[in-house]
């Protein structure tokens, strides 16, 4: 199962409901800090519900411990950025494949997205790119969009 990596998330309720997909579909969830939040926010407990003994979370101090965790575990890190030219639906996902999302405010720093195996886009046709007025999608929403997609390629249940 694709395994879900945020880095250093601002939002509590964005956190909470990508929990919640992480929860639907059995995918393990990263978190990379500094948060932006305490773990403990209500906003956060909120938005996951009681969803949160099914999470398999997993809280990384910092980047360079999390690439030592991916790195011992194998496989692609993949990131999703609007500094991309690949959309993401054109891949063929592997089962243990890392999907790693930016911040709300910022995304992927540039140094982080240069480790990555490869770049993926969520195209827009609304976007700021192609003369639309939209930046990105909501962070559970992009995260949503890409995980469905590479359990339904991977077609599991």
């Amino acid at each position: 199962m694709p395994r879900v990596v945020l880095y250093q998330p601002e939002i509590p309720p964005n956190t909470g409901n990508v929990a919640r997909s992480c929860a639907a579909t059995c995918s393990e969830l990263h978190l990379i800090e500094p948060l932006g939040f305490e773990i403990s926010d209500r906003s956060l407990k909120r938005a996951g519900l009681d969803y949160w003994p099914w999470v398999a979370l997993t809280r990384h101090g910092d980047w360079k411990a999390f690439a030592e965790h991916r790195a011992s575990r194998g496989g692609r890190l993949l990131a999703l950025t609007r500094h991309a030219s690949e959309p993401y639906h054109r891949l063929a996902f592997e089962a243990d494949d890392w999907l790693l999302f930016g911040r709300e405010t910022t995304g992927l720093p540039a140094e982080l997205l240069e480790q990555a195996d490869q770049r993926l886009t969520i195209p827009m046709a609304g976007s700021v790119d192609h003369g639309g007025g939209v930046r990105s999608l909501n962070l559970a929403t992009a995260v949503g969009v890409v995980l469905f997609e590479a359990i339904r390629q991977l077609d599991l249940r």
